[in-house]
């Protein structure tokens, strides 16, 4: 297994493993390890969550996905189907249970940055931007965002520009799981592949640890098995080609 194959089968499965007891879930565009890990969830941890997506699709039959979260697939089996505005609304009302969003940036605060490297004004880089997650950050009551990178450039300080901010809970990276204990990212598990040396070596701020941290056990058998069913055609790996 390579280096990349390892990294997307711990991080799809470590989100998985967060999403225990949720009573609903949403992701956006671009999410397909966040759409693998929501259905290894279901199948093994917790078949009764709502499964929202980007698409509208509601409980979808994930035994297609696609590297695109807006192919037809998205829709296969749908129980019904929502506009993006319901989203906007369910969460709005405190009735959105966990989100799932990504960041280019993602700073010492847990806040987010998908619009510009460098000054708002002269960018560096231009970023795709925020989308809906400027709303739905602050009103989801729990915000997981995944990256598969984990670097000085990509776990900052602070970010160049706050895209969303609000109730992230958690960040998962390749090297593991970071959580924001009272307004700052502290390391709560850390891969078996990895350390809890090697995440601070790789962050942009000296990061504390959770008081509970520990090494987060690598996919069992179960989980391993789960994921070559869901996943057959290796989507959770297509963020790190």
């Amino acid at each position: 297994m390579s280096d990349d194959a390892r990294c997307a089968d711990q991080m799809t499965v470590s989100l998985a493993r967060l999403l225990t007891g949720a009573r609903n879930v949403f992701h956006g565009l671009a999410s397909p390890l966040p759409a693998v890990a929501i259905a290894l969830a279901k199948s093994l941890h917790n078949p009764l969550m709502e499964y929202l997506n980007i698409t509208g699709g509601v409980d979808i039959d994930s035994s297609d996905l696609d590297v695109s979260t807006c192919a037809p697939g998205f829709l296969t089996g749908s129980r019904s189907f929502f506009s993006l505005i319901d989203i906007f609304d369910l969460s709005a009302r405190g009735k959105l249970d966990v989100a799932f969003l990504g960041g280019v940036q993602i700073d010492r605060a847990g806040r987010i940055n998908n619009s510009v490297i460098g000054a708002f004004e002269a960018p560096k880089v231009k970023l795709p931007g925020g989308a809906g997650s400027a709303a739905i950050v602050p009103t989801a009551r729990r915000t997981i965002v995944w990256r598969t990178r984990h670097d000085a450039r990509t776990i900052v300080e602070r970010c160049d520009f706050v895209t969303a901010a609000g109730n992230v809970r958690e960040v998962v990276t390749p090297l593991g799981i970071l959580r924001v204990d009272n307004g700052e990212l502290r390391i709560a598990r850390w891969f078996d592949y990895s350390s809890e040396a090697e995440i601070r070596e790789q962050t942009g701020f000296p990061i504390a640890s959770a008081p509970d941290a520990a090494v987060e056990p690598p996919p069992t058998d179960e989980e391993r098995e789960a994921l070559s069913r869901i996943d057959p055609k290796g989507v959770r790996g297509s963020e790190f080609r």
